[in-house]
């Protein structure tokens, strides 16, 4: 099976602070190169992984004020494109832009909705709905107008989360300086618990970061540290005594939610989006309704076992859960398609009783097995690509324009030798199409009759 997976270009993959997108589409690679699985990454050229790599905008935009987001997304999202029929699948994390070229190719196309950042944005999903396959990355998320082939929440990397059974002695805010992520709130309930409240992300609203959170950072009740990279992350979530996570907005999933949990702090949160399926109410956080509930939660954190925190990320909540339920998805997809093969897929052109025409696509370094036809004889023309053909004992190589008879009876294979994805039409002629008429000698797929 082959993987293109697509991640975004704003930060590097995976993302050396900031950038959840990004973070998932690493773990899931990560996790399914481990599993055996042929991934080529989609990203920018820094990005770091253990499948293949491929790559037109050398750094992330976010990273790099000289890049021009618009022009790097559409080269990056076209590169993929314009190599789709090299892949088995494609699984899009770049939002819905990538729907408008998934028109152009037979390679299925997953796309996973990491929320929605407007209902503008809407029409384009509903558009190719019926085309491709949604995976809605929690319930809450789903929009009633949408079909979606499963709801898969995200996964973490436990190694990169140390439990820390201790309990602290501040208070934490995780994520964007943004009025939607209540940070605002955070420091309303630091102020009347009279708890220390350290502040860690990145200010992605400016004018609201000076008017409202920075005339409140003392360096002492209220402290700012900035954004955080990996190592840093785990020491501050699992110092805390509680994580607020008090939301103005629905929040289609949270990582910084599952991270938290993962060292053992507890998460409080305002009773929105996908906060009732992550957070177990009364058991690893409290879900509350208003800035007062919130208070009231702080003054019972220490009932809650951090343990049971743990526990329960680590049973619902890591990157190789997320990965084998992807897998089983793209298994799904895959099998379903009816003209779907190990070594590429075709498409019947043409059926009539006494001949039958068809496009072959094999992908590069496959082959179809050694085989024979007791009731049809067949001819292949090369289209693109180059082939290898076995008829008999003889090995014959094809280019483009090139052609080979078949006659009916004799052993036969098309290899496809190249690093590019080899289509053929092949014209079948006698009274008898059906597969149990492929009397198959030797197969790498383990298909032999």
């Amino acid at each position: 099976m082959k993987i293109a997976m697509l991640s975004p270009l704003s930060w590097r993959t995976p993302p050396r602070h900031y950038g959840p997108w990004e973070n998932v589409v690493s773990l899931l690679t990560e996790q399914l190169v481990a599993m055996g699985v042929d991934v080529t990454l989609f990203a920018s050229g820094d990005s770091l992984t253990s499948g293949e790599l491929a790559w037109v905008c050398e750094r992330p935009y976010s990273e790099d004020p000289g890049i021009d987001p618009k022009v790097w997304e559409c080269l990056h999202i076209a590169e993929l494109f314009r190599r789709a029929e090299e892949f088995d699948l494609i699984h899009n994390h770049y939002d819905f832009l990538p729907l408008s070229f998934s028109g152009f190719t037979h390679t299925p196309v997953v796309t996973t909705i990491h929320g929605f950042s407007s209902p503008s944005i809407l029409p384009v999903y509903k558009q190719y709905n019926d085309s491709s396959y949604y995976v809605a990355i929690s319930e809450a998320d789903k929009s009633v107008e949408l079909d979606y082939i499963a709801t898969i929440h995200h996964g973490i990397d436990l190694n990169q989360f140390k439990y820390q059974p201790e309990t602290g002695d501040y208070l934490l805010f995780f994520g964007r300086i943004h009025p939607e992520k209540g940070v605002h709130d955070a420091i309303e309930v630091a102020v009347k618990t009279g708890k220390r409240l350290v502040i860690a992300g990145i200010v992605q609203d400016e004018a609201y970061f000076k008017e409202q959170i920075e005339l409140r950072i003392d360096g002492s009740k209220v402290e700012y540290i900035g954004s955080i990279g990996p190592e840093k992350r785990q020491e501050v979530m699992g110092g805390a005594l509680a994580l607020l996570h008090l939301i103005h907005f629905d929040e289609p999933f949270g990582l910084s939610v599952v991270e938290s949990m993962a060292c053992g702090t507890p998460v409080i949160a305002y009773d929105r989006g996908s906060m009732p399926e992550l957070i177990q109410d009364g058991r690893s956080g409290f879900i509350v309704d208003d800035l007062d509930a919130a208070v009231q939660a702080v003054g019972k954190i220490n009932s809650l076992d951090r343990r049971l925190c743990r526990d329960d990320v680590e049973k619902r909540f890591t990157c190789q859960r997320m990965a084998q339920e992807y897998l089983a998805i793209y298994q799904m997809i895959l099998e379903d398609r009816e003209n779907y093969r190990p070594w590429g897929h075709y498409e019947n052109l043409l059926e009539r009783d006494d001949h039958k025409i068809k496009e072959l696509i094999v992908n590069p370094g496959e082959r179809l097995s050694l085989q024979m036809h007791q009731r049809r004889a067949e001819h292949w023309t090369v289209v693109s690509g180059e082939a290898l053909v076995t008829v008999g004992e003889k090995e014959i190589p094809l280019k483009p324009g090139q052609s080979v008879d078949i006659p009916k009876g004799a052993v036969h294979r098309i290899m496809n030798p190249g690093q590019v994805p080899l289509v053929i039409v092949e014209v079948q002629m006698g009274d008898y199409f059906g597969e149990d008429d492929i009397i198959r000698l030797e197969d790498d797929y383990d298909r032999c009759n």
